[in-house]
């Protein structure tokens, strides 16, 4: 499984400004500065085997929320070993998501290389 986060995503609360006029101008629509307060974080994960994936929405990007992300992982994988590729995040390894897995030896994180060379080639 590969997994990953996106956000915080803000959701829009108003329709998108049509794309262009019925005389095919690009319509000029005023800028909407406001934001809001409400943000959403995306957690999502990839089961590269057959491509499902499993997305949820959280209010923040913590371990908890990444822990609910592994359950949810678990439950749709009964059987076998779950090996979880993903980036170095701290909620990735917080003593909580840590303390968690241990009670879970099926699923193993892999960690991606925060630096990595090619034959002495440094890829970023």
């Amino acid at each position: 499984m590969c997994t990953d986060e996106l956000g915080p995503v803000i959701p829009r609360t108003f329709a998108p400004a049509p794309g262009w006029s019925a005389d095919g101008h690009r319509i000029k629509a005023p800028l909407e500065y406001g934001r809001g307060y409400d943000k959403v974080w995306i957690y999502g994960a990839l089961r590269v085997r057959d491509g499902k994936e499993l997305t949820r929405c959280a209010a923040s990007r913590n371990s908890t929320n990444y822990i609910e992300l592994l359950k949810e992982i678990e439950a749709d994988n009964p059987t076998g070993d779950i090996f979880i590729i993903t980036d170095n995040l701290s909620s990735h390894n917080s003593l909580e998501t840590r303390t968690w897995l241990a009670d879970h030896p099926r699923i193993q994180h892999v960690f991606i290389q925060t630096y990595g060379t090619i034959q002495g080639m440094r890829l970023w």
